[in-house]
């Protein structure tokens, strides 16, 4: 599907109403101890011209009205908090540090630039973001691009979409990238079974439903309760929302993760929540063997995991009818079911942190839990009571509930769809994208960008909890690696049994 807005970008629909409150959500990314800010990495293939770049941004960005507000109280309704528009000056936005461009270790003067980012929030009373041009050849890109973004203005999906809106293919410069759209799964139709069997699945689908909403809801009330998760050495303390974090990035092949969805009839989620399980099984072990370990073999061989490990992720779910990308105009449009926001919810995962004999365990035992999830509404529920009790009590009590769940839990997960094709901004050919957030009470968060045919592997850590995030990334890179020759290796099998039978 072609995405057929046009630049610059109208908004004209959003613009009806022009002074329009917070959204529940908005308001609760706001309150003290739940401020998140969206951090995305991009690198180009080419120096950036920071003119050239900087006026691309003014023509498409202030236009946008979240772009172009601040937020303020509103005296007339009991300081509810509404979004102002306001004129921008770009020079408030668009960062261009002096630096020596021949630096002997680029790769670590942007990291620990982005990093330092995060000691400080932004500016209220200017719009929340500002783009950073870092003029510096790393070792995957010519130079680099970092936005950071207040989460309260979009969550990732409407971010996607405005950057679709913003950019050209780079094999056609004037033409824009495609809207990549997901579709959802489709049930046997009632002409496949009899109206009985219909029914009887029907009524079985509703009750299993209920089950394990109600269960998921028990468990989701007892983790704010008392349900903590075993302390690990990726779990962070009390706290560890206000330090400064670490974020790294590693490319691996999509292709190769395509190959396992396909060849295990799963979905791209199923297997990337596997390479995830699979790698934090194998820094785990790697942890609790001791740092102080000489035997580096014998640390990598043996199985120094506890018995029992309670382990879970916050995922994030998108809960727009329509799955996957949507073009910024329907985005955008005053009724819209697919509307800009924070239109997420979030559900707890247990991992199973463990050495398997057979690597496609991992991705099995994800594929399970992931469906099991998807039959269920906790997504939609944990969405729900956020928007009501941020209505009952207020964004600083319904942030220090979420506070609590993301604290009992120990990390945040989450994957979404890129470009399929090449895309540059003005001529700047985007090489990678590799976003992120921070501001949560988690010191890791794993996230998985796709981008034409590659995959990111983002971290954002605590580098006083996590002090080798490379060696994570080693043991994420290295499972997916393992699951997908398992899933060669067994397919040649196959193939040879097959052979044999014949003869």
């Amino acid at each position: 599907m072609e995405n057929t807005s046009s630049l610059p970008l109208n908004f004209e629909a959003e613009m009806e109403d022009p002074r329009p409150s917070l959204s529940p959500t908005a308001r609760l990314f706001h309150s003290p101890k739940f401020s998140c800010y969206i951090v995305v990495r991009m690198g180009c293939s080419t120096w950036i011209n920071p003119q050239v770049f900087s006026a691309g941004l003014k023509e498409n960005l202030p236009m946008h009205p979240r772009f172009s507000s601040i937020m303020v109280k509103d005296r007339n309704f009991c300081g509810k908090k509404r979004w102002i528009q306001v004129s921008v000056n770009m020079e408030d936005h668009v960062v261009v540090p002096n630096m020596d461009s021949d630096m002997e270790d680029a790769d670590k003067f942007v990291r620990d630039y982005i990093s330092h980012l995060t000691t400080s929030p932004l500016d209220l009373s200017k719009p929340l973001w500002e783009v950073h041009i870092v003029n510096v050849k790393t070792s995957d890109a010519e130079a680099v691009v970092v936005i950071r973004i207040h989460h309260s203005m979009g969550d990732g999906a409407s971010l996607m979409s405005l950057l679709l809106a913003c950019t050209r293919k780079t094999s056609d410069p004037d033409a824009l990238p495609s809207v990549p759209n997901q579709r959802k799964h489709q049930g046997s139709s009632s002409s496949d079974l009899s109206v009985f069997w219909w029914l009887l699945l029907a009524i079985w689908s509703a009750v299993t439903l209920i089950g394990n909403t109600f269960v998921d809801l028990v468990l989701f009330v007892a983790t704010i309760l008392f349900l903590k998760d075993t302390k690990t050495p990726i779990k962070g303390p009390p706290g560890v929302e206000l330090t400064a974090k670490r974020f790294l990035h590693r490319t691996v092949s999509l292709d190769h993760i395509k190959q396992v969805k396909n060849a295990m009839n799963m979905t791209i989620n199923d297997v990337v929540l596997g390479v995830t399980q699979a790698g934090l099984s194998q820094y785990l072990n790697y942890k609790y063997a001791g740092e102080n370990e000489k035997d580096e073999g014998a640390k990598k061989k043996g199985n120094n995991l506890p018995k029992s490990i309670r382990l879970r992720a916050n995922i994030l779910v998108n809960l727009r009818s329509a799955a996957g990308i949507q073009d910024l105009a329907d985005m955008m449009a005053k009724k819209s079911k697919t509307k800009w926001g924070n239109r997420i919810g979030y559900v707890l995962v247990p991992f199973i942190i463990a050495l398997q004999d057979d690597p496609l365990d991992y991705v099995r035992g994800a594929k399970s839990h992931l469906d099991r999830k998807k039959h269920s509404l906790e997504a939609f529920c944990t969405y729900l009571c956020a928007n009501v009790l941020t209505k009952l009590i207020g964004a600083k009590g319904a942030g220090a509930v979420a506070h609590r769940v993301l604290c009992n839990s120990t990390l945040a997960f989450t994957n979404l769809i890129g470009p399929l094709e090449e895309i540059s901004y003005y001529g700047h050919p985007v090489t990678y994208i590799a976003p992120n957030v921070y501001g949560h009470p988690h010191a890791l968060h794993i996230h998985f960008q796709s981008y034409v045919d590659k995959m990111t592997i983002s971290l954002a850590v605590d580098p006083i909890v996590i002090p080798d995030p490379e060696k994570l990334l080693d043991d994420l890179e290295e499972s997916l690696q393992l699951i997908h020759d398992a899933v060669v290796e067994k397919g040649l099998n196959i193939a040879k049994e097959g052979r044999r039978s014949c003869v």
